[in-house]
């Protein structure tokens, strides 16, 4: 196996990380410090990063969990804030989160130990669609919707989605966003510039991972079959 992809495996690195780290004389195997991209690891072969052993998990695992409001998505946070690893089940706060969301926002998040698949549904690179349920103050128009799709500039970046109108009730707009990027509270930034105030929002899905089945709070297995399609389906988005 090439050294970046133990690395990406064993670690929260992507390939591209790790190859920056094997530049720079971080990575050693079995005690001797590696700086060729592409070297191959053998079965017993000792890698350490920064003088820290890491290694790939002996199982992978897979879990959703629901989010409810109030938590924000670290392990934890210097400012004190609640986190979702202060709620989550002890079984799998060992896991890392896939995909933040903000504090009041709820959802799905993804919780796994594969480096690998973590890398995949986070690379910029492979356009890894996210569904949202976005409830916003004022009458959205499909003028808006066709600014959304073209990209709005957000603190110098371009901003862009997939939007559609499913509701609207005195004066409240009910939408289904389709992310494709991940900028910082995205969603809530491109109703603001329109000066729509986002009331409520909801991931329903990633990729093809969705919250049927779970209610606020819950965190379940994913189950085999499930990890299989969603990478058949990264896999074809890649190519």
């Amino acid at each position: 196996m090439r050294i970046n992809k133990y690395i990406a495996l064993s670690s929260d690195y992507s390939r591209r990380k790790a190859d920056e780290l094997v530049i720079s004389g971080a990575v050693t195997v079995n005690g001797e410090i590696i700086t060729q991209l592409g070297w191959e690891i053998r079965k017993r072969d000792v890698v350490k990063i920064n003088g820290k052993i890491v290694h790939p998990p002996k199982e992978f695992e897979y879990w959703r969990f629901y989010k409810p409001a109030g938590y924000i998505t670290t392990k934890s946070d210097e400012k004190g804030r609640k986190t979702i690893y202060d709620i989550l089940p002890d079984e799998v706060k060992h896991l890392k989160a896939i995909g933040r969301l903000d504090k009041e926002s709820t959802g799905l998040i993804i919780l796994t130990n594969d480096g690998d698949l973590i890398n995949q549904l986070a690379h910029p690179s492979v356009k890894i669609p996210k569904k949202y349920r976005v409830t916003t103050d004022g009458d959205i128009k499909v003028e808006h919707l066709q600014e959304f799709a073209k990209g709005i500039k957000i603190e110098g970046k371009l901003a862009w989605c997939d939007s559609e109108i499913l509701e609207k009730n005195k004066g409240i707009t009910t939408l289904e966003i389709t992310l494709y990027q991940g900028l910082n509270r995205q969603i809530r930034k491109m109703f603001a510039s329109f000066g729509f105030k986002v009331l409520s929002l909801k991931r329903i899905s990633h990729a093809t991972i969705t919250l049927t089945g779970l209610k606020r709070g819950d965190c379940k297995v994913i189950k085999p079959k499930q990890i299989k399609m969603l990478k058949s389906y990264i896999e074809k988005l890649s190519k």
